[in-house]
């Protein structure tokens, strides 16, 4: 008995043949997100731009150290002034690390589904009839109850899944996210149900750390007119670097201070940017709103959930394919297309069969096919036509075989003593006259 082998299978992480080590799932993930330490990390497709906000914050701080902060020391006595440069390298690392908190961890996203979920009302014990498929259409929008008001939710065709109340996907990174608020394209991620804290945070100390900078830095202006006896414009073309760094802070703080105002508002509401520019809840419309004070603990003061993805989890191969043994020898794959060129009457050899080894299964049985005493009695039209075109051919051209093998009689094809093995029947197939012949001919 032969039996045929498992096809090696190369590992595409170590690129060797028969390995064992399996993907993890941040190897397969079908989002748009980019990992970092195997990983650890997640971000956004945009992770670049993250780039652009550490240097719009790590330059102003550094310029302030080098030509602000250090004069002032000299200035202030020892320890006041070495802790103004102290506080504003200490409050930058702080803003880093929330910014590194924010874009590079789950922002609540939801696991896809591997197949979309069966329509409520589905029953698949029962039996719409031969050759017809039921109707499976899932509804698009279905209504949930939330503190006793009405919410609608969607089905995501992307994930395969009825999206949570206060989930949305985000085309950007393609996923769906738990209480989306916006893709902010500044840290290069969704901002969710899992780092919103962090979010707000970020921004409302990058809007302190301007105005320490913005401040001292007309601190040090006062001091030159104080200790030079001058004017208010004379001080501030001794100091360039003071002045540049006015204006910068200045602009950034309309910026991230307004940005610091408007979601203090969405928090009092316990609403999110997304909800708040499509749907527009009034204070009776918003089945989320708590209390300002409640609003607040929500986001401030509860656990941060985990998340629903280990993206360093293995991921299971796929299993191989069984072994296929059949006794008495080795049967091809590809033994059905054979059977199907001898029915459309094409002359086929042995090496070029084709896949489609179950085509040809349940096409004869053996009620058709009965053998008595070496004699063909009762034989499929096909069969029957097969055996008699190569009896045909074996009496014009005695010294070369149909099927292309030069010998002194006629044989058996491989084709028709594979269809006579599929039906359990001996694989004596032949004309009387025929196998006469044969035998005489042996003999």
């Amino acid at each position: 008995m032969y039996v045929v082998p498992p096809p090696q299978r190369s590992d595409p992480v170590s690129g060797s043949a028969g390995g064992s080590t399996d993907l993890r799932v941040f190897q397969t993930w079908k989002g748009s997100n980019i990992f970092f330490l195997q990983g650890r990390f997640i971000f956004g497709p945009d992770v670049r731009s993250l780039l652009l906000t550490i240097f719009l914050i790590v330059a102003p701080v550094s310029v302030f150290c080098v030509f602000v902060a250090r004069k002032l020391r000299d200035d202030f006595s020892s320890h006041l002034g070495i802790t103004i440069m102290v506080v504003s390298i200490a409050f930058t690392v702080y803003v880093l690390v929330l910014l590194l908190l924010t874009s590079g961890r789950d922002p609540g996203i939801i696991p896809r589904n591997a197949h979309p979920p069966e329509p409520e009302g589905y029953d698949a014990s029962v039996d719409v009839g031969a050759g017809q498929t039921p109707q499976l259409r899932l509804p698009r929008i279905k209504e949930v109850e939330v503190n006793g008001m009405t919410v609608k939710v969607k089905y995501c065709d992307t994930c395969m899944l009825y999206r949570p109340p206060r989930c949305s996907h985000c085309s950007i990174c393609n996923n769906c996210v738990e209480q989306f608020d916006h893709h902010c394209p500044w840290v290069g991620q969704c901002i969710g149900l899992r780092n919103y804290r962090f979010f707000f945070m970020f921004v409302f100390s990058t809007t302190l750390l301007c105005v320490y900078v913005f401040a001292f830095c007309w601190v040090y202006i006062r001091r030159i007119m104080g200790s030079e006896e001058t004017t208010i414009w004379k001080a501030m073309i001794k100091t360039p670097a003071s002045i540049v760094l006015i204006v910068y802070t200045f602009i950034s703080m309309w910026f991230v201070g307004g940005l610091t105002s408007f979601h203090l508002y969405l928090i009092s509401m316990n609403q999110t940017t997304y909800e708040n520019f499509r749907y527009r809840y009034d204070r009776r419309g918003n089945p989320y709103n708590k209390g300002v004070v409640d609003n607040v603990k929500e986001i401030f003061c509860t656990s941060i959930p985990t998340s629903k993805n280990n993206f360093r989890a293995r991921v299971p191969r796929e299993p191989a394919l069984p072994a296929r043994s059949v006794g008495g020898g080795f049967v091809s794959t590809s033994m059905g297309k054979a059977a199907e060129e001898i029915e459309m009457g094409r002359k086929t050899v042995w090496g070029d069969m084709g896949a489609g080894t179950d085509t040809c299964e349940g096409q004869f049985s053996t009620d058709r096919l009965n053998i008595k005493d070496g004699e063909l009695a009762e034989v499929s039209p096909d069969i029957r036509t097969i055996v008699d075109e190569t009896g045909e051919r074996a009496s014009l051209h005695p010294r070369q075989s149909s099927w292309g093998r030069k010998s002194g009689s006629w044989e058996m094809s491989p084709e028709v003593l594979t269809l006579a093995a599929r039906v359990g029947e001996p694989t004596r197939v032949g004309s009387s006259s025929n196998l006469a012949t044969h035998q005489s001919q042996q003999r």
